[in-house]
């Protein structure tokens, strides 16, 4: 007979250690010949991004030894960070950023040399960053956006298409970088190579768009040894998402829009003299082809060699597929797996991608379009614990204000050891995902298993704002951020606490970045939750505008409304106006190297907290940026939450290391 044990002290095998090790997912999959490639996350070793290579024969290895860190910082969050080749008679050649100089790097992994530097330090002509390279052999050069910081201020910055010599020459002169492109746009994303590599398109945008309000397909000309001539916007606009163009084999352009209100594969034919001739691949189907471009060079989907196309599709959960172009027919992938990444790459007619499932974290999938096979070929970490273990989520469907539909998972309580007293309800914590303009996927977390194994459990809410439903449900927070999300959230909490569920005197909210902003503001705009935490946050609006990234320093113009036409409006919404009504205690943790949502913004709250008598905690990470990536500090962080959760919801926990509350 199972033991029975009060919901948040259960023992679990699933520690904060095991979750931390566990932090993060394979990216940016690549062929090298006949190689699968990918980056994975490293937390034991100081959160570094390694670089891994699936021989022909199966076995896997890193590439580069620590501390070589292969991620890029181009807007911040970084974008595609290498490219490789085979060449003849010397094998693979893999050119990469290295994160802590952002220089590009040229590397012969089967050449016994270290990596050699293909580009100036920071600092050298400005601070130069490097993304989304395209290596091409026979002009000895690669092929990349190019982000160039003039000045101190971070809107002092130029981006480009450029081509950076292979042999060298440009590592002490920033003079011998070549510019394809002008910087007539505030963004681009790296070239696309048509298959007679006489044009290059790619997508480009501007102030205050984001990329997912509306970008514009480029293509031009590939010259001798000039910049790209006769270039011309083809596709997208103002009010038009493109997320990613390519290049089919019969050298129809490819491109995904939500131009008919979900993103969607496009195709504008060889030979049609401007956009309008294009036309849709696979309409009327309700679901994403596409998503928010937060990084440069994300994939969505892959052209095949006999002319389909490989690619990632669905409502909430996504799905591989093969679609046909001529026909419209789209035939998925059988497996297990409910998410798959913005990273597909293919060999002949093996298609490889990043998935996962609620009872599987994010690993490398090969699919075999002839056999339709599919197997997975790379994975991070072994099943840590017995599945028993994991959480079993529910996919749900809440009303909200206006009687509108709000998307979540719910994950309750779940231990196979244990079970709870028919008169208890267990304490939940609902989390508010990061963007906002982005969503929980349906897969395996082992942050969310930490507490659910413990007996707490877990609601995602993809709040209005959310990707994978549409342009329509994406827009509902547009000047509304601050109260949609607020509202949707605190409405699945009160849900689960109507419908008995949940314990409606013990729910958290919880999140991160602009899930932060949201847990803040709920704490200071609604008495539903007993505590929160709060990770690395936007909370002031009155200053985040010029402390924060380029990339997002416009942001708000689309979720709140130009601070010029609305200022009392950001004022309102900043929990930091509202910090006097916060009176629940709430956890607050930062990453003091943060530049997307700076360590100003958390010390103004403590500022106004101090005295007031709220319970509440503060936890800075040096070496930490937006998001964390140390297994120190994964670790710190959960254990920490647990603890301020096993206070405010009067729970017995011996092993929870103490939380010092201040007031």
């Amino acid at each position: 007979m199972v033991p029975t044990g009060a919901y948040g002290t259960w023992p679990s095998p699933i520690d904060a250690a095991l979750a931390a090790s566990h932090g993060g997912r394979p990216e940016y999959v690549g062929m090298v010949g006949d190689e699968v490639w990918w980056t994975e996350p490293r937390p034991t070793e100081g959160g570094r991004r390694a670089l891994v290579r699936r021989r022909a024969d199966g076995t896997e290895e890193p590439v580069l030894p620590a501390p070589w860190n292969v991620r890029s910082r181009v807007v911040e969050y970084g974008g595609q960070p290498w490219a490789g080749t085979v060449r003849a008679g010397t094998g693979p050649l893999v050119v990469f950023s290295h994160f802590p100089d952002q220089r590009l790097y040229a590397y012969e992994p089967d050449g016994g040399a270290p990596p050699r530097p293909l580009t100036p330090l920071s600092g050298t002509g400005g601070g130069l960053r490097w993304a989304d390279p395209v290596i091409r052999p026979e002009r000895d050069e690669v092929w990349c956006v190019l982000e160039e910081f003039t000045g101190e201020a971070p809107g002092d910055v130029r981006r480009l298409v450029a081509a950076v010599p292979l042999d060298g020459s440009a590592a002490g002169d920033r003079g011998a970088v070549r510019e394809l492109t002008d910087d007539r746009h505030r963004f681009v994303t790296g070239p696309r190579l048509s298959p007679d590599g006489r044009r290059a398109a790619w997508l480009a945008w501007d102030h205050p768009r984001m990329p997912w309000d509306g970008t514009t397909v480029m293509t031009g000309e590939v010259t001798g040894d000039g910049p790209f001539t006769a270039v011309r916007a083809v596709a997208g606009g103002t009010h038009e998402s493109v997320c990613q163009v390519d290049w089919a084999p019969d050298g129809s352009l490819l491109f995904v829009s939500d131009a008919d209100g979900w993103w969607e594969p496009r195709r504008i034919r060889p030979g049609a003299a401007d956009g309008s001739a294009d036309t849709p691949l696979c309409p009327g189907r309700g679901e994403e082809f596409g998503g928010p471009l937060w990084q440069i060079g994300l994939k969505w989907f892959q052209p095949l060699d006999d002319g389909t196309i490989a690619v990632v599709h669905g409502k909430g959960a996504t799905s591989l597929g093969i679609l046909d172009p001529e026909t419209g027919e789209l035939v998925d992938a059988v497996g297990p797996w409910t998410e798959w990444a913005p990273t597909l790459t293919a060999h002949g007619t093996r298609v490889f991608g990043v998935a996962a499932s609620p009872r599987s974290a994010h690993e490398v999938v090969e699919l075999d379009t002839r056999t339709g096979r599919a197997r997975v070929v790379g994975r991070p970490h072994d099943d840590p614990v017995d599945p028993a273990y994991y959480p079993e989520p529910q996919i749900r469907a809440f009303t909200g204000p206006d009687d509108r539909e709000i998307h979540a998972h719910v994950h309750p309580p779940h231990n196979p050891d244990r079970s709870a007293p028919d008169d208890e309800l267990p304490p939940y914590v609902v989390w508010a995902h990061g963007g906002p303009t982005g969503r929980s996927p349906l897969v395996l977390d082992l942050e969310i298993a930490y507490f659910t194994s413990r007996g707490i459990g877990v609601a995602e809410v993809n709040y209005g704002g959310s990707t994978g439903y549409g342009r329509e449900y994406r827009e509902r927070l547009r000047g509304q951020w601050g109260v949609v999300d607020v509202e949707d959230c605190a409405a699945v909490a009160r849900a689960l606490a109507a419908e008995g569920t949940a314990d409606p005197a013990r729910l958290a909210v919880r999140g991160g970045s602009a899930g932060g902003w949201t847990a803040a503001a709920s704490l200071a705009t609604t008495q539903v939750y007993a505590c929160g935490t709060i990770l690395y946050p936007v909370l002031d609006l009155s200053g985040w505008a010029t402390e924060t990234h380029d990339f997002e320093s416009r942001y708000m113009e689309s979720l709140i409304g130009p601070a010029a036409e609305v200022p009392a409006r950001h004022r309102e919404r900043s929990p930091l106006t509202h910090a006097d009504r916060i009176t629940a205690p709430f956890l607050l943790l930062q990453g003091l190297d943060d530049v997307i949502c700076p360590p100003a913004q958390s010390e103004r709250l403590l500022a106004l907290m101090r005295g007031r008598g709220v319970p509440h905690a503060y936890i800075a990470f040096e070496g930490e940026g937006h998001g964390f990536r140390r297994a120190d500090t994964l670790v710190r962080a959960l254990e920490a939450e647990l603890a301020l959760y096993t206070r405010a919801f009067g729970i017995e926990r011996p092993d929870v290391p103490p939380l010092e509350l201040r007031k």
